[in-house]
């Protein structure tokens, strides 16, 4: 299989017909091969519009979406970054390409185990991956610049708006199926928050995502 074409054919076709056309984020969704952190059963997929299954309860998130996310969150140099859910790892190495360090965290120690030795084996120095719930928060490094959910909450939660910095982002999809709004909370100053509703879709929910309760953000 042509990889680089097929990869050419994913951002041209799939990606960037999408409105996503910011040079850097497809630059960087060229680069970091997205085959070498899919399992190998589905390597042919790698690049296409399927939702690839990780096993354990994982997937990945199809490719259009990856690109809008990375676009949204205009990952700097600078950044520090919690992504919550690691998946793969392919996602953390997007933001790693970008970004100062990126620890990512996943409550399923297969998954876990998955991202790591993806990183691990890609090369990528800049990327902890750590085991835990961490949808409410994770302590280890915060605050953050950035921080990304990879999957869906019903609502994002106050701990989490916390360890995001002053001037720092955080991303996540919120609401329930059927239909989920992608977000982007900026922390623009001492417990003010400006929240963009961005695009619509439905992603899995995560794993001990918090209820609905009371709570209005």
């Amino acid at each position: 299989m042509n990889y680089e074409q097929a990869r050419f054919n994913m951002v041209e076709q799939q990606i960037r017909p999408w409105e996503v056309l910011d040079f850097g984020v497809l630059d960087t969704l060229m680069s970091v091969r997205r085959e070498e952190f899919v399992p190998e059963v589905y390597k042919s997929l790698a690049l296409s519009e399927a939702e690839i299954p990780l096993g354990n309860g994982g997937s990945m998130l199809i490719p259009v979406i990856e690109g809008k996310v990375l676009q949204a969150v205009q990952v700097k140099r600078s950044d520090k970054v919690l992504e919550i859910g690691a998946g793969s790892g392919y996602f953390a190495a997007l933001l790693a390409a970008k970004a100062e360090w990126v620890r990512t965290v996943d409550i399923e120690p297969a998954l876990v185990n998955m991202a790591h030795d993806n990183l691990k084996r890609y090369g990528v120095e800049n990327v902890i991956v750590e085991e835990g719930d961490a949808v409410r928060g994770w302590a280890g490094g915060a605050p953050y610049d950035l921080i990304v959910v990879s999957g869906g909450v019903p609502y994002v939660p106050e701990t989490l708006l916390q360890q995001v910095k002053v001037g720092g982002r955080l991303f996540a999809f919120v609401g329930e199926a059927p239909l989920m709004t992608a977000q982007l909370i900026t922390h623009v100053a001492e417990g003010k928050f400006r929240t963009e509703s961005l695009f619509e879709n439905l992603v899995p929910m995560m794993r001990n995502a918090p209820q609905k309760s009371h709570f209005k953000f």
